[in-house]
């Protein structure tokens, strides 16, 4: 075997994917810096980036949303297809509500701006190597409030109960029962509460909604 194929168990391995050779070899250096990560691979192309990928098994991508031939989020959506416990950081210039809550519903671990400090994309790959299923991204919690501004986002105050609940560990049977509602009704109510959220699973909702605020001011039955 080659050195690349030989994973070190004491560094995180990582890819870079991004079409500046000069933004690439920037963040290769703050790696470099980091005894705890390992560069395996860099990519300038959504090809290029599951080819290396293929190659090299790297622990956590690191990807820019732009590239020449696709973007970031078809990254993440291959990766989180096929490997889920594959870490993924969506890095860009573009770091408005629209793409943070599109990294959020692509699967991506984390979320940092360009204009953010190297060392805060190391600490997120880091982050994405340990926990690849939630999401950080600094500006979240804005993000969301201004989301849950408009009615149309806003959490009924049943939907606030069933959020509370599943904060709780139950599944749609149990709320279904606790709250004297269908199964069926119920499902439709976390349904709701996800896609509200820009969340996919109970995890990324319950993430999101601490985050926002939204169960830790909800009283006894939130965090």
């Amino acid at each position: 075997m080659s050195q690349t194929e030989q994973p070190h168990t004491d560094t995180t391995r990582v890819l870079l994917v991004d079409d500046h050779e000069l933004i690439r070899h920037g963040l290769a250096t703050a790696f470099l810096l980091d005894p705890a990560t390992e560069v395996v691979g860099q990519a300038g192309s959504v090809t290029e980036a599951m080819e290396a990928f293929a190659t090299h098994a790297p622990a956590v991508v690191v990807t820019d949303l732009q590239l020449p031939d696709g973007t970031g989020l078809d990254i993440v959506r291959a990766i989180r297809r096929d490997s889920p416990d594959t870490g993924v950081v969506v890095l860009t210039m573009h770091s408005g509500d629209e793409q943070i809550f599109a990294a959020m519903e692509a699967g991506a671990s984390a979320f940092v701006g360009k204009d953010a400090p190297s060392t805060e994309v190391v600490k997120a790959a880091k982050h994405a190597a340990v926990s690849p299923r939630t999401f950080l991204c600094a500006s979240l919690s804005g993000a969301m409030i201004r989301r849950m501004s408009g009615e149309t986002n806003r959490l009924s105050d049943r939907e606030h109960e069933v959020l509370v609940l599943l904060a709780d560990g139950l599944g749609a049977m149990q709320i279904a029962s606790t709250l004297f509602m269908s199964e069926s009704t119920a499902k439709s109510h976390i349904t709701r509460i996800y896609q509200k959220l820009g969340a996919t699973n109970r995890a990324q909702a319950l993430v999101t909604a601490m985050r926002s605020g939204l169960l830790s001011s909800m009283g006894p039955g939130g965090y």
